[in-house]
């Protein structure tokens, strides 16, 4: 573990400056930027010292996070089919994630479920085929090379009107 470089990412997050971060553990600004640069280790006590400023445990700070893998596989995905609706989860779910990515492909006449406000964002970028999306009393045509973006505070659903399949990446943020 590079604890400079953690200590470094913490300190930042907290949206403190090394001064600042010296001041609360009566430490100096040239000391934490050799911490930073790991040209120094600090002790026990002055770690602790500095996880209290930053408002973490010592716990927490030597944790091991599972890092996320950068690719994902399409035996990595997961599928639904329902009716003339196919979704597919194109990052397998995991509940540390703010972004839902999905390929939707909704057959001739079918549409999502009608979704009530709720938090969140959505996102869409239509492959092939054309869909209507409604968000409260608007309601637009979008058509293949052209995507969606609307605020999920007013109830949303996606249809597809037209004589053909359509294909659309779908990232929902949020709730």
């Amino acid at each position: 573990m590079n604890i400079g470089i953690k200590i470094k990412a913490l300190r930042l997050k907290a949206g403190l400056t090394q001064e600042e971060l010296a001041d609360r553990c009566e430490l100096t600004k040239g000391y934490i930027s050799q911490l930073e640069n790991d040209l120094t280790s600090p002790s026990i006590s002055t770690l602790g010292d500095m996880l209290t400023a930053l408002g973490i445990t010592f716990g927490e700070f030597f944790a091991e996070e599972e890092e996320m893998p950068l690719r994902y596989a399409p035996e990595d995905c997961f599928e639904k089919e329902s009716g003339g609706m196919k979704i597919r989860w194109l990052v397998p779910s995991n509940e540390k994630l703010l972004m839902e990515p999905m390929l939707l492909t909704l057959g001739a006449g079918e549409e999502t479920d009608r979704d009530v406000p709720h938090d969140g964002e959505e996102f869409g970028y239509v492959l092939d085929g054309e869909i209507s999306v409604t968000c409260g009393g608007r309601k637009e045509k979008i058509a293949a090379g052209e995507s969606f973006y609307y605020d999920c505070g007013k109830p949303h659903h996606i249809a597809n009107e037209s004589d053909r399949t359509a294909r659309f990446v779908w990232i929902i943020v949020g709730e």
